[in-house]
């Protein structure tokens, strides 16, 4: 019995030793570690507020602000190191050299980390605008060091890998996206008339953008009809939305005004020659039978 006490004696005595000797240096360490996590925050919010005041770049901000709330963190963490006398050295050896061997297996997370930061630092769109990159078109919702993620009109969103978007010819419209349209009219009808009618229609959606411009114009003089093109700007999330009703309101508007919009027509005629001799065969008769094709404006 009594070295059972002993035991527990000798026991609760190094327990006490232990937190007499380190607790103040774990406490430290729990202190450091939550002032580096609210100094952190604390900073990446000011930068965001100060960036906003300065219109800067939402992208460039939020990138710029979380590698300043990373690098405080991470010297929290090391001063948090500090308290317990474990020195970084070793693991800054270790990490390197994991990092060497890694690399091998992670080239393509690393390309478009790579990729990330080039985009994020040359700004060649920003949150807002409508790409068209790697045959896929969206209005950009978010850029990552990873990833580039896009929005359609459907509210699909796309991620688009970075690697695949630098190096690749891209388009950017800003917020708004090219709708082109072309309707025929007859060749008797007056073409300007009919552009006319088409630029009074495109001018009564309020969507359609002022600037660009819209383009309205002949565009071919094909073999039934006088092709009339027109091209506009609308905001990417209503495209369809917005090209199919001035399609539509272009149809009506046309064919209220008497312009005719003609469907392609072919006449044929057929040519018979007499027969050389009454008693000539189906198949001479047949030889003797040819088809001239011609066109009606």
């Amino acid at each position: 019995m009594n070295e059972k006490i002993t035991t527990v004696q000798k026991l609760v005595d190094t327990l006490v030793q232990y937190a007499v000797g380190y607790g103040f240096q774990v406490l430290g360490a729990l202190i450091t570690l939550f002032i580096g996590l609210a100094a952190g925050s604390w900073v990446e919010g000011l930068l965001l507020k100060f960036f906003q005041k300065k219109n800067f770049d939402i992208t460039l901000a939020k990138f710029l602000a979380g590698c300043v709330k990373i690098t405080v963190m991470t010297f929290a963490g090391i001063i948090a190191l500090g308290k317990f006398g474990i020195t970084i050295t070793p693991f800054i050896a270790a990490l390197g050299a994991m990092a060497f061997g890694a690399s091998f297996a992670i080239q393509g997370p690393l390309s478009n980390y790579g990729a990330g930061l080039s985009i994020i630092l040359g700004r060649p769109f920003v949150v807002g605008n409508t790409i068209t990159v790697a045959e896929m078109s969206g209005v950009v919702e978010k850029v990552t060091l990873s990833c580039v993620i896009l929005t359609d009109e459907d509210g699909v969103k796309i991620t688009i890998p970075n690697k695949d978007i630098v190096g690749r010819i891209l388009q950017n419209s800003q917020e708004f996206k090219l709708a082109q349209g072309v309707i025929g009219v007859s060749y008797e009808n007056d073409p300007g008339k009919a552009v006319e009618i088409i630029h009074r229609v495109i001018e009564k959606f309020p969507e359609v953008a002022s600037q660009p411009k819209t383009q309205i114009g002949i565009q071919e003089f094909a073999e039934s009809a006088i092709n009339i093109g027109y091209r506009f700007w609308v905001p990417t999330q209503k495209y369809f939305h917005v090209f199919y009703a001035v399609n539509g309101a272009v149809y009506n508007a046309l064919k209220e005004a008497g312009i005719t919009i003609p469907f392609p027509q072919r006449e044929v005629r057929i040519i018979s020659q007499p027969a050389k001799t009454g008693t000539s065969s189906s198949r001479e008769r047949a030889e003797n039978i040819g088809f001239q094709p011609t066109h009606i404006s």
